[in-house]
């Protein structure tokens, strides 16, 4: 989701009937490749008023701007759902670093990638949800409320089946596929959700407010994935639990999951992890981390408010991959300073800066995108050209961690410590050499190996193709508008 560049005025204009099925792209007499946006009609049920046709009425529709204030409902409204989109991705966010520390292969975290991927393609049914609704009822409300009652109840079963998924009882391992369908599933109807809510906001706001849009998606988003992430990785600890909270020892956290349900950077955590860093800790720096998640979107929107948002991307690149190298060195770091099986306080400083530096980056490019989407975007079929944008943003991130996370085994070389004539490269030969006395020791992690493949890789488009895709916002707006047809 990301803020959107309105129509002039605000008057609006709802069409009767019962049920649509159907995208309307008509419009009345236009020139060839104009844009006509001083008289929109709104359709759909209420709140809806996204596309935007010629109005047959008559009258002045100059509108005095509205203030912040003035659409304050409408702002917290959007905010409250964006958190309430946010809860699914922590809690699946939080799934890779429980099956870390079950000690699940790259290639198991790898097929668990795929449970984010609902989110990248969610153009195939996005034009459903903008076409099918109940005018009675409303435009969005049609799938909002069933995706929120479906979700609900997707969550209560869950939690009666979380346990057995995770390998918790019975000394089982977890079971990676069926974890992932389940989860995959969930995401669904997260990304479904997300259709709706993306489609709403790029009409519920005036013009002069509709950049408060792409801040409530920010921070509703970040509340929401620091309730089903951070907050639950710590409650879930048993040493977090007895350390900080309990009187009397328990042998389990506050919450388990099922209560809770009642790019190279993507492997960094889960190196940490490996390296022996609890789960908890890691998901506790970023507490700190939520004021600026908060504050970074408010101050770079400033920026990238002008005719121009992707520049504030191509500056901000070069950083984003020096970070992983820097990443890559932290990891490599970490067994260093571990001492009587913690970390100093130092330790976890950096880890914190680094953190900073990466939300940072990460948000400079993040915002700018979802402003230049916003700059182009044609509000006549909104939910679905907004998706079609934010599904490249998201297979740019999830496709590059998916093949990440597969390639470090296969990139990592091991070998066979203390049994002659014995290798490291297969599960069977791994057994092999345990039973005949040896271990297998890493000669070369397949982590670093990626590090410094993508920071290559990285800086070769940064060099070569971002100056064209920076001139892509020099086109006439015109350029991205759908064609009306008489």
């Amino acid at each position: 989701m990301s803020p959107t560049v309105s129509h002039k005025d605000n008057s609006r204009q709802r069409r009767p009937g019962t049920f649509n099925h159907s995208l309307d792209l008509k419009s009345g007499p236009l020139p060839p490749g104009s844009w006509d946006d001083s008289h929109p009609d709104f359709v759909g049920g209420e709140g809806d008023r996204e596309a935007l046709l010629r109005d047959t009425g008559t009258g002045d529709f100059s509108k005095t701007p509205r203030s912040c204030r003035a659409e304050l409902s409408s702002i917290l409204l959007l905010l409250f759902l964006y958190v309430l989109q946010g809860i699914p991705l922590g809690l699946a966010g939080s799934i890779p670093l429980i099956l870390q520390s079950k000690n699940v292969s790259y290639t198991d975290q790898a097929f668990f990638s795929f449970v984010f991927w609902p989110f990248s393609l969610k153009l195939l049914w996005a034009p459903l949800v903008d076409a099918v609704y109940f005018k009675n009822f409303g435009r969005r409300k049609s799938w909002l409320v069933p995706t929120q009652y479906i979700l609900g109840l997707f969550m209560i079963y869950l939690s009666t089946q979380v346990d057995l998924l995770l390998g918790n009882t019975d000394g089982r391992t977890p079971d990676v596929v069926a974890l992932t369908v389940t989860f995959f599933l969930f995401e669904f109807l997260a990304a479904t959700q997300d259709i709706a809510v993306d489609g709403w906001a790029l009409t519920m706001l005036s013009r002069e407010n509709v950049g408060y849009a792409s801040t409530c998606n920010s921070v509703g988003q970040t509340a929401g994935y620091f309730l089903g992430n951070v907050l639950f990785l710590a409650l879930e600890s048993a040493d977090f639990c007895n350390k900080y909270l309990r009187f009397q020892p328990q042998p389990r956290g506050i919450i388990t999951l099922s209560i809770g349900f009642s790019a190279a950077d993507a492997v960094t955590g889960l190196k940490l992890v490996e390296e022996g860093v609890p789960k908890e800790h890691l998901a506790l720096l970023a507490v700190p981390m939520v004021p600026l998640q908060i504050i970074l979107p408010l101050i770079i929107s400033k920026y990238t408010a002008g005719p121009q948002p992707l520049n504030i991307f191509y500056k901000a690149m070069p950083y984003r991959l020096l970070l992983g190298l820097e990443y890559a060195l932290l990891v490599w770091w970490t067994p260093k300073v571990e001492h009587q099986g913690g970390y100093p306080i130092y330790y976890y400083i950096l880890v914190l800066l680094s953190y900073a530096l990466h939300q940072v980056t990460l948000y400079s490019m993040y915002v700018s995108i979802m402003a230049f989407n916003a700059k182009v975007s044609d509000p006549l079929i909104g939910g679905t050209y907004m998706t079609l944008l934010n599904t490249v943003s998201n297979l740019g991130g999830n496709w590059p961690s998916t093949v990440a996370l597969w390639l470090v085994d296969p990139l990592t070389v091991k070998e066979c410590v203390g049994a002659s004539n014995q290798n490291c490269q297969t599960p069977d030969s791994v057994e092999l050499c345990k039973k005949l006395g040896g271990s297998c020791v890493t000669a070369l992690d397949g982590y670093y190996v990626e590090s410094i493949i993508c920071v290559f890789i990285g800086f070769g488009w940064w060099f070569f193709l971002g100056p064209k895709f920076k001139k892509l916002q020099d086109e006439e707006p015109s350029s991205w508008k759908c064609k009306r047809s008489n």
